[in-house]
């Protein structure tokens, strides 16, 4: 590309550290914290007690993804619903209508120009302070307060949101809950299952552990390819998604940020395989739109509940 995505970064960028994250959120206090369920070696389990979900045939997402290829859209819907659910029980959206429906209105915008634009598209902002974003199966987008707050245009949204439209519509999520439910099957039943018509259906778990999880850097990366294309066709400006990058990075390392530094590919290395791939396709495409001054102004976040007074000791 003549303007390359490294010269348009701020001059920290070498030294960049952080990235978004689809794979885990840490809500407000006194709700259920998944943040300090990375790195641990009982995670699939922890993750499982502390959501509450059912590991057997009475869990609704067991009636979903299929052992491999595609599951319906209504079926993956059906899944992302509940993923959904379990999400805002622990962290609900944002108490603000006009935000949200905004929010909503660019996101669908967006995924109408994607390639699974007939799905139930979801987006919304969640009620916590960390800065993160998350996708489930289906078309369910939320990200969350601490980073709407880093936002500083519609077009670094639409890009946001983009990122996310991608991982939903190549099925990331999908495909690494297929291949973990398929190891701990092992191979044998697995092939077993494949070849029987009948038991094809046969599904590929709870899907809520997802939350605590990271997806790997190639699926980071082409999240990242369709999120500049999406946001591009749209008419967006085409450095949306890379502007916030290089904002995360001036942040420096905070606690809202901490557990990105663990689960996902440095925007350094995003913005390098972007670079590679994108090249010169974009050089002709005519500057887009950035719309600074219609972003929905974020409300102020609620006070935290006070403490309960201690009885006085007689």
């Amino acid at each position: 590309m003549k303007k390359t995505i490294m010269k348009k970064m701020n001059p920290l960028f070498a030294a960049v550290v952080l990235s978004l994250s689809c794979a885990a959120v840490m809500p407000v206090a006194h709700a259920l914290s998944l943040g300090d369920l990375v790195d641990k070696k009982t995670l699939d389990q922890t993750a499982r007690d502390k959501l509450g979900i059912k590991t057997d045939a009475a869990n609704p997402s067991d009636a979903a993804i299929p052992l491999t290829g595609n599951p319906t859209d209504a079926d993956e819907e059906k899944l992302g619903r509940e993923i959904a659910g379990r999400l805002l029980g622990a962290a609900p959206l944002v108490n603000d209508a006009k935000l949200q429906q905004y929010v909503n209105k660019v996101g669908r915008y967006v995924a109408a120009q994607s390639s699974r634009p007939d799905l139930n598209w979801t987006f919304g902002v969640i009620e916590t302070s960390s800065v993160n974003a998350f996708a489930a199966p289906g078309g369910y987008v939320y990200i969350t307060r601490g980073l709407y707050a880093l936002l500083k245009s519609e077009a670094e949204l639409a890009g946001v949101l983009a990122h996310e439209i991608g991982h939903v519509n190549a099925r990331h999520h999908v495909r690494l809950m297929q291949k973990q439910r398929a190891v701990s099957m092992g191979q044998d039943l697995l092939k077993k299952k494949a070849g029987d018509n009948n038991t094809v259906n046969s599904l590929v778990g709870n899907g809520a552990e997802i939350l605590s999880r990271s997806l790997d850097k190639d699926s980071e990366f082409e999240a990242d390819r369709l999120g500049v294309y999406y946001a591009t066709k749209s008419g967006y400006d085409t450095y949306g998604l890379p502007a916030v990058l290089d904002r995360l990075n001036a942040a420096g390392d905070t606690d809202a940020v901490s557990m990105l530094y663990k689960t996902h590919p440095l925007p350094a290395d995003r913005l390098n395989a972007l670079e590679t791939a994108l090249g010169t396709q974009y050089d002709n495409v005519k500057p887009g739109l950035t719309l600074e001054k219609r972003l929905v102004k974020l409300p102020p976040a609620p006070k935290a509940a006070a403490a309960p007074a201690t009885e006085a000791k007689k």
